[in-house]
């Protein structure tokens, strides 16, 4: 059993745990926690704490759900679908059904994501969750090569959301429907709606590295090769019987101090932009300004952009909708 601090159990959690005798909730609060410090990090072993929580309290709903994002969280989508189906009759919630849903088509079978999809869409109020919802359907509907009629589902949503979207939401909507265009094989729209995904929430989605893999910058953080031809002895060097002074190999070439000299002028004369050496900082922060200065794509591909109606036009409209 993990060790954690009693005030790290959320107080919704301590309230479902009142049920349990007290050494059983703590065991059982201990293991809700580390899974949830873990979902991120290491999902497989979230899952494995979550397991062992839910068989310790298998009719406390905050187990089972812990249980159900965790296993989804690690791949184990017959373990979530499960799950989240036995939560959803404890609870009598619709907001299950866009996870439902994913889960359905993770498991191949899109068909019955659309029937848990259109379900959702009847019951379903929550702004965010009817994004996922969208989400999960134009996903099942290009797993049944129906390309065209995903990406139109996204762009219909991002030009016109049903209520007042959260930015997170927003930015999971405009990254599904960057990689839909990027599968199309259309990698300039695509890092267009990357970047604006980047632009309304860059912590969301991974919207930024796929911009990085998209403009080809590789950050290489392994150094190990370098730093073991670095810390290689070099030979000694042997010594003359005679005057006791060290000399050189045959192998090693003599270094004279007006040719050294002489490269040091030569690298000091050097124009500063035959030098490519940028940093990486430098190229996260010019990234990061393209980002904040770039501005959602004009028109959606494959869509037109409607023609501007006439002034009066929209007032007699407003006038129709007051009345």
């Amino acid at each position: 059993m993990p060790e954690i601090d009693r005030k790290d159990i959320p107080r919704s959690v301590r309230a479902e745990l009142k049920s349990l005798p007290k050494d059983l909730a703590d065991i059982v609060a201990a293991h809700l926690v580390a899974a949830g410090e873990l979902i991120e990090i290491d999902p497989e072993l979230a899952y494995r704490h979550a397991d062992a929580a839910k068989r310790r309290a298998a009719r406390i709903p905050v187990a089972r759900e812990a249980l159900a994002e965790a296993a989804y969280a690690a791949g184990h989508f017959e373990v979530a679908l499960a799950e989240f189906r036995a939560l959803r009759r404890m609870t009598g919630s619709p907001d299950y059904l866009a996870v439902l849903a994913d889960c359905e088509r993770a498991m191949g079978k899109p068909e019955a994501a659309l029937r848990l999809v259109s379900e959702g869409e009847q019951t379903v109020t929550d702004p965010s969750l009817l994004i996922e919802l969208k989400i999960v359907q134009a996903g099942a509907r290009a797993d049944l090569g129906q390309r065209a009629e995903a990406l139109r589902l996204l762009a219909d949503q991002i030009e016109s959301p049903r209520g007042v979207v959260p930015k997170p939401a927003q930015a999971r909507l405009r990254y599904a429907y960057a990689a839909l265009l990027l599968e199309q094989g259309d990698a300039v729209a695509a890092e267009e709606w990357f970047t604006s995904a980047a632009r309304i929430d860059p912590d969301a989605t991974d919207a930024l590295d796929r911009l990085d893999e998209l403009n080809g910058v590789v950050l290489i953080t392994d150094f190990d090769d370098e730093d073991d031809e670095d810390d290689e002895e070099a030979p000694e060097a042997e010594e003359d019987p005679e005057t006791g002074d060290a000399v050189r190999g045959e192998d090693e070439e003599s270094e004279d101090p007006e040719e050294l000299h002489a490269d040091e002028i030569e690298v000091d004369d050097t124009e500063d932009d035959e030098i490519d050496l940028l940093s990486v900082d430098d190229d996260i922060a010019e990234m990061l300004a393209e980002i904040d200065a770039a501005e959602e794509p004009d028109a959606l591909p494959g869509l037109e952009a409607p023609e501007p109606e006439p002034v009066k036009k929209r007032a007699s409209r407003k006038k129709d909708a007051d009345s």
